[in-house]
């Protein structure tokens, strides 16, 4: 069925009621939403802290933290520890280059190192990260022709990455590495199955077995589907830990949930825990949407922690992200996961030690070339970088196709429920460019600009093409503010502003709606034939 743009954001819209708009705005301001209190805490919410270009950050500053963690789109977390350092990565999906790894040592404060995949293999899924006899590897999904696994290897966490490899399996999502108490090496994979390893974690050895029936959910409950995948094996004790997300990772707010099973030996039999699911969201006034995905480990001073993603209530355009859950240890040999429904203020992990601020600037003056980290292409061509560079504090960008729906615009990952963003734009003639609330080539808005006419994108389409009075320069602002989207030229240098005569509603641009499982992105582009340069790129969380 082809798919109508105009008929689904409709759709996306009026799923999002204006009441729960109002009570967002009124909530999102510098707070999280005021819902059912948390592990015994009541009081008001505390606003978030902020860090650089005023973005939100978890630490607060006073021994506890805020979910998010990983404000933005930071689906299917997976961390390793390595003695006091821990290293997280996530899905990247269409965004190149990828699976940018993280580092930390109080598992609040997070800053990237680098992006382990530079060449485009395809859309990347629910990576796992692990350390093995020296050497770190991360392996992957990758959803292409043919769908396929992948792993990354390096021997310190900043790289350099190896080239990947594949491991085929195309049948099969999110690998999930574990060594058995024999030494034997492993990925599980999706639907309980796995496939051994060779020694060196680079090729497999012989067939996919099923070893594993997880735990189901009682039919009336409403979620997306079964779907078990995401397994992740931690050792404690007597006991190899399977933890897999089942329900769908989108779809319902209440479908994606957490689930446990246990083994004396990673070759099984696995006993399902009496105490499914360990997470789930419950109801949709709870502040974290389809909660599920995790990873368990253990924390700097001994105790233990669980990262899952989820969606922010009535945010579905932030993406999937990554949320930090305490966890405890029960007298059976069972865990629990501590923290509510993470609305609330939570004890920070203690033990670590702060390595830097969490983050980084969004903010960039082009002094030098930051892809990877900070600036990502959205399926690039193999050659894409080619069209990329920085001189005289500028960033030279080669023009590319004819519109953002066939380029490859620069883009961020923006974790704010309100921002906006400005730049200073010249174009050669021939050239259409301009900046861009992104989601996918086909569901986007912005506003770009030739010689003679600006041209408006609304839901991946381009909506009118009123009179340029700037020329070939300008400075141009982009506001989303809880969703609400608009834009501001300025002929002379920020002086004065106009306020341009097209605004936008986009919380219906997302996953539900369109596909995908990715982000309404902040992002630039240049369109036809010459250069567009781009300069002072500013970014500020509002």
């Amino acid at each position: 069925m082809k798919f109508d743009r105009r008929e689904a954001l409709t759709a996306g819209i009026g799923a999002l009621s204006l009441a729960s708009v109002q009570t967002s705005r009124a909530a999102a301001k510098d707070e999280c939403p005021a819902t059912a209190s948390t592990a015994g805490v009541s009081g008001p919410v505390p606003p978030y802290r902020r860090g650089f270009d005023n973005q939100r950050i978890a630490d607060l500053g006073d021994g506890r933290y805020l979910n998010p963690l990983m404000a933005g789109d930071h689906p299917d977390p997976t961390i390793v520890k390595d003695g006091k350092d821990y290293y997280m990565t996530f899905s990247t999906f269409d965004s190149y280059p990828g699976l940018v790894v993280w580092h930390s040592r109080d598992l609040i404060n997070w800053r990237p190192l680098t992006a382990a995949l530079q060449k485009n293999l395809g859309s990347v899924w629910a990576p796992d990260i692990s350390k093995h006899a020296g050497r770190f590897f991360i392996y992957f999904t990758v959803k292409a022709t043919p769908n396929a696994q992948y792993v990354v290897w390096a021997d310190k966490a900043e790289g350099p990455w190896s080239e990947p490899v594949s491991l085929g399996l195309p049948n099969h999502i999110d690998p999930g590495h574990a060594v058995g108490e024999d030494g034997s090496r492993w990925l599980f994979l999706s639907g309980g199955d796995r496939i051994r390893l060779a020694q060196d974690g680079l090729s497999t050895v012989g067939e996919v077995e099923h070893v594993y029936d997880p735990w189901r959910y009682p039919d009336d409950w409403e979620v997306e589907g079964f779907s078990p995948e995401g397994p992740k094996i931690v050792r404690r004790g007597e006991y190899f830990y399977l933890v897999t997300a089942v329900g769908g990772t989108a779809g319902p707010p209440t479908g994606h949930m957490v689930i446990a099973a246990r083994s004396r030996s990673i070759h099984g039999p696995w006993e399902n825990c009496p105490h499914n699911p360990i997470v789930r969201t419950t109801d949709i006034s709870q502040a974290w949407w389809s909660r599920g995905h995790a990873t368990v480990f253990e924390g700097p001073a001994g105790d233990w922690w669980s990262v899952y993603h989820g969606f922010e209530k009535d945010f579905w355009t932030l993406g999937r992200q990554t949320l930090l859950d305490p966890v405890t240890w029960t007298a059976d040999g069972w865990f629990r996961m501590d923290g509510g429904d993470l609305s609330r203020p939570l004890a920070a992990p203690k033990g670590g030690s702060k390595a830097g601020p969490h983050g980084m600037p969004l903010s960039d003056d082009f002094s030098t070339l930051e892809i990877g980290r900070r600036w990502n292409f959205f399926k690039p061509a193999p050659d894409e970088a080619k069209r990329l560079r920085v001189a005289d504090k500028r960033l030279h960008l080669t023009a590319s196709g004819t519109a953002p729906a066939n380029s490859s615009p620069l883009l961020l990952i923006a974790g704010d429920t309100a921002y906006e963003f400005q730049c200073e734009i010249e174009i050669d003639p021939g050239v259409t460019a301009g900046l861009l609330l992104f989601y996918d080539h086909q569901l986007y808005c912005g506003l770009g600009f030739d010689g003679q006419k600006f041209v408006t994108h609304q839901y991946g389409l381009e909506r009118g093409r009123p009179a340029n009075p700037h020329g070939s320069r300008m400075l141009m602002r982009v506001r989303n503010d809880r969703h609400i989207v608009s834009f501001h030229t300025s002929g002379d240098g920020g002086k004065t502003w106009k306020r341009f005569d097209r605004g936008m509603e986009t919380s219906g641009y997302h996953h539900n709606v369109r596909g995908g499982f990715l982000m309404l992105r902040p992002g630039l582009y240049a369109a036809g034939k010459g250069a567009a340069r781009f300069r002072d790129f500013k970014f500020r969380a509002l």
